[in-house]
């Protein structure tokens, strides 16, 4: 019976990892299907970032309530895990509680410290899902999120719950069982745990059978359930539990007001206002792209900005734009451009290259109106908690709409012709722009 346990644990392990590593070669594959950008600048400065963003979560703590109770589910997840090592050891080699002997005292002080932990995890959990079903902020209630984005928010946090109480019970029953000296469980005793045991009394009038099936019943469905986490994370926003590092580290370090232009269009202005300067014969090249329409015509770093978006809202709840009951939402413009990016990735599953469909991020996914209500007042990227910039595809987006479609409102046209017969946005030649000294004198 152990032996068959043991294979049935290591084909459901190598299975879950095989599926959760073709996934994530996938995602890889799609983020690179952006546009090249350089981004290993400054590496102090990154990796600054890196610890003070994604490990610290420096900009959770504007709300120190939320950001405390986010911490330990953070904290719970990363370190609770260490512990599933052990688990994973005891299923392929049948043993039981294998670091218990080796660790001693140490080990007991390590299991107690995961069980305050998965308390504060399970209890923070409780409250989020309170706050999105009963109090209903006005952020988790935006209609962003209709549909699947809201039943995967509920989805994870129910699944840690569980998680959570399945490692209590497990530990509950199995030190009633080394207590009650049965065999197999009396081998390693580590006596009582600091959570688990106030459990005890809900599961003491059972017998020893009734208790090991307790025990090896929280045991799969706890390291079960982790893999099956593992696989559903890559399809849920809570991939950015992975790439919310890579996310910080890369992020942009200029100053948030700063726009990157493109080179070209700097030239083609140039060119406009400076004829004799331009190319001819074969080093008059046609310029790149203006913009982008597409996600492959986005930077990877913007592609991986939307598979880190945690959907959390803060950007939308900064938006000026939103807030006054605009179209815009730079959550919604995050969660376009995963959609987009992911229909595109099955695309290339299925015919082994990209093959046009007739769609494009512009358009089919994001709208005009969305992209024209955008004052470009960097709020969302202030708020972001993993360095998320929806305002650089927005600015690209439009900038497509502008320079490739000539899709423009009439004011910013007339101001477009201004500046390219003016050297200004107003209506007045350059030879009259100093007539108002005149008239001071």
């Amino acid at each position: 019976m152990q032996i068959l346990q043991q294979i049935a644990f290591i084909i459901i392990s190598v299975v879950s990892i095989f599926l959760f590593t073709r996934k994530v070669k996938e995602i890889s594959r799609n983020i690179r299907l952006g546009r090249d950008e350089n981004l290993n600048d400054n590496p102090f400065q990154r990796w600054r970032n890196l610890l003070l963003l994604a490990f610290g979560q420096k900009k959770m703590f504007r709300n120190p309530l939320v950001a405390v109770m986010h911490f330990f589910v953070y904290a719970g997840f990363i370190i609770i895990n260490i512990e599933v090592l052990e688990i994973v050891l005891d299923g392929i080699t049948g043993k039981h509680r294998l670091f218990a002997a080796p660790l001693g005292g140490l080990y007991t002080f390590l299991i107690n410290a995961f069980e305050i932990l998965a308390l504060t995890v399970l209890i923070a959990c409780v409250i989020f899902l309170i706050r999105r079903n009963i109090i209903k902020l006005k952020r988790f209630i935006s209609k962003d999120l209709d549909g699947w984005p809201r039943s995967d928010a509920n989805y994870i946090l129910i699944t840690e719950i569980v998680l959570m109480s399945l490692f209590l019970l497990l530990n509950a029953s199995d030190t009633l069982l080394q207590a009650r000296g049965v065999e197999h469980y009396a081998a390693h005793p580590t006596g009582n745990f600091i959570i688990s045991q106030y459990l005890h009394p809900m599961i003491n009038g059972m017998s020893n059978v009734g208790l090991q099936i307790i025990e090896r019943g929280s045991w799969w469905l706890h390291i079960v359930g982790i893999f099956a986490f593992l696989n559903y994370l890559p399809y849920s926003k809570h991939l950015h539990i992975i790439l919310a590092f890579p996310n910080a580290y890369y992020a942009r370090l200029q100053p948030m007001g700063k726009m990157e232009n493109m080179e070209s269009i700097q030239k083609e202005v140039l060119y406009a206002m400076q004829p004799e300067l331009a190319p001819t014969g074969e080093q008059a090249a046609s310029p790149h792209k203006f913009g982008a329409k597409d996600v492959m015509d986005l930077s990877w770093k913007n592609l991986m900005d939307a598979y880190s978006c945690t959907e959390c809202g803060r950007c939308s709840a900064s938006c000026p734009a939103n807030q006054t009951g605009k179209l815009l939402s730079p959550r919604k413009i995050m969660m376009d451009t995963r959609d987009r990016l992911e229909e595109v990735g099955k695309n290339i599953n299925i015919n082994k290259e990209y093959k046009d469909d007739g769609k494009s991020l512009l358009h089919d996914y994001i709208s005009v109106e969305e992209l024209r209500a955008c004052t470009t007042c960097n709020a969302c990227v202030q708020e972001c908690p993993v360095s998320i910039s929806p305002l650089d595809i927005i600015v690209q987006l439009r900038r497509y709409l502008v320079m490739e479609e000539s899709n423009s409102p009439q004011e910013w046209t007339a101001m477009f012709g201004n500046v390219e017969n003016n050297f200004a946005p107003w209506k007045f030649s350059p030879d009259e722009r100093d007539k108002w000294v005149e008239e001071m004198q």
